[in-house]
């Protein structure tokens, strides 16, 4: 199954496009059936509404010229706007009606019926099955006048504001990712002939005492103010050191319950948090809507020194004489990170930052339709080099959770890790969608990996209960507290196997780093995997994602 999109063959969404032209309704056509072909469209924008003839809307589709009675669009039928209603599905005839029959019966899929009856004004799920089911099977593919002609009227009317209200909710590689969900679900379970009896439950608060300071750390260097939380205890000084980094727009107390956890077993913890990507720095953004102003291109440099900056300091407080003497192993870090916190952690690593290839997609290839992870990325794009290479040898392995990778690593930064990875994925993610920001990138690790996979997870959803979300963050639905305690009890399990693998201990801990102990956890509502390959059904549809 591919998606192409018209002239620059470029693969992509059709469903993100499909919402957004119905606001004015324009694409390219196809040809359909003359018993069931619409030959008009009526847009109704509060008490106006005007109908147009989907020639002229074809027209101007492959032309760019407005025909005179488009010209009252011509505000909104930007090249822009143009270059996003030209978009098609191509599927591939032998998958399209279990495509169809997949789509339907998902949640996502019904999601999807509801929103076009929304925007559809009188329409019913008949008539939306019937023409999505048509235009799927089209020579030149489906797109969004093909919808509309496979639509059983000679008229359809589109609700522009309603239609523009729910294309707000949806962007392509979140739908992408959402169209997975079912698939997934069934695909990544791992039948297991005996039920999972663990002796013990690493989700369950350790027996350490658990000591927290704060550290304000100043590197003169760079003129940057680190402020960190030290979790420790009295337990062990030998295990593995772990850093916490937040994701854009959070900050240090985001993993506040993590860091806790793992402390309670005797691992030291330290919660860093990065100056110019952090929610203070954030909020004081004169511009919302400039990248640039939001988050500076160097901070994709920065963070991983400020990392590398704190070990540095750490290691000496590690020698001297007070209270966190002998307390950090800097020499074998584990580094946990959030989003941008999921990049940081990965560039570490050792997995190359590839520049040029991110501007080409930035330049190219970037259009308002994609998630707003892909737009992030981009903010790197003013730096001047060709590749960045911020490996730090004392990280011996990284979690990702719902990473932001996108572009940034291009084809191949990836296959340079050889070290253990564990990513987790959320296929209701808006902001960094499972598919192209870890799923794909997943297959691309060489050494030890893990990807857990929450089937309906947000963003947000294995952030602390107790922390508060900065507007940043929450353009989106999120999925938080009660919904997500599942989630929340197996990353403290699962995080705490992982950094015990690099210990005497291993063996006692690995048997949580398995599907067994993540089904133990699903719920309906939520279910769990976890998994240390793909399938190949799974790796069919990597072909969703753009090269």
């Amino acid at each position: 199954m591919r998606f192409r999109l018209g002239r620059q063959q470029r693969k992509i969404s059709w469903l993100q496009g499909l919402l957004c032209s119905m606001t004015i309704a324009l694409s390219w056509g196809v040809g359909m059936p003359s018993t069931l072909a619409a030959q008009k469209v009526t847009i109704r924008l509060g008490p106006f509404q005007q109908s147009i003839a989907i020639a002229d809307l074809e027209r101007f589709a492959k032309t760019g010229k407005l025909p005179d009675n488009l010209q009252i669009y011509g505000v909104l039928l930007t090249p822009q706007v143009r270059e996003l209603l030209n978009q098609r599905l191509d599927v591939d005839p032998d998958v399209a009606d279990k495509f169809f029959d997949d789509l339907v019966r998902s949640p996502q899929g019904q999601q999807l019926i509801a929103s076009l009856g929304v925007a559809i004004p009188g329409s019913t799920v008949e008539a939306l099955q019937t023409a999505l089911n048509l235009s799927l099977r089209q020579v030149n593919g489906l797109s969004t006048v093909g919808f509309l002609r496979a639509y059983p009227q000679e008229n359809v009317t589109i609700d522009a504001t309603k239609a523009l209200k729910i294309a707000i909710e949806f962007n392509a590689n979140y739908l992408q990712s959402q169209a997975l969900g079912a698939l997934l679900e069934r695909d990544l379970f791992v039948k297991n002939t005996t039920v999972f009896q663990p002796s013990f439950d690493p989700a369950a608060i350790g027996k350490e005492v658990v000591q927290q300071q704060t550290l304000t750390l100043a590197d003169q260097q760079r003129k940057r103010i680190i402020p960190v939380d030290i979790y420790w205890s009295k337990g062990n000084t030998q295990t593995p050191l772990v850093v916490l980094s937040h994701g854009f727009g959070a900050n240090r107390k985001f993993f506040g319950y993590l860091a806790r956890h793992l402390a309670s077993y005797g691992i030291t913890v330290a919660a860093i948090e990065h100056p110019d990507s952090q929610v203070s720095s954030v909020n004081k953004g004169s511009q919302p809507d400039n990248l640039a102003q939001l988050l500076p291109a160097t901070e994709f440099i920065e963070r991983p020194k400020d990392i590398s900056f704190l070990l540095n300091e750490l290691a000496k407080l590690n020698n001297q004489s007070g209270q966190f003497q002998g307390k950090f192993n800097t020499e074998n870090v584990t580094v946990i990170g959030h989003s941008l916190g999921g990049y940081t952690a990965l560039a570490l690593l050792g997995t190359e930052v590839d520049l040029e290839e991110l501007r080409q997609f930035c330049k190219t290839s970037l259009s308002f339709n994609e998630s707003p992870g892909d737009w992030l990325q981009c903010a790197a794009a003013p730096l001047k080099e060709q590749k960045l290479q911020l490996k730090d040898e004392r990280v011996k392995s990284a979690i990702a959770f719902n990473p932001l990778i996108g572009k940034l690593f291009g084809k191949k930064g990836l296959n340079q890790v050889t070290k253990p990875v564990l990513f987790l994925t959320g296929t209701e993610d808006a902001l960094t969608p499972a598919l192209k920001h870890q799923i794909a990138p997943f297959t691309q690790l060489r050494g030890p990996k893990y990807l857990l996979t929450a089937i309906g997870g947000t963003h947000l959803s294995i952030s602390d209960p107790a922390y508060s979300v900065s507007t940043v963050t929450t353009i989106v639905k999120e999925k938080r507290g009660e919904e997500t305690n599942s989630l929340r009890q197996l990353i403290r399990g699962v995080t705490l196997a992982f950094v015990k693998q690099s210990t005497s201990e291993a063996k006692v801990y690995q048997p949580f780093l398995t599907s067994a102990y993540a089904q133990s956890l699903s719920t309906p509502e939520l279910p769990l995997r976890f998994n240390s390959d793909l399938p190949g059904s799974i790796k069919t549809w990597l072909s969703f994602v753009p090269n």
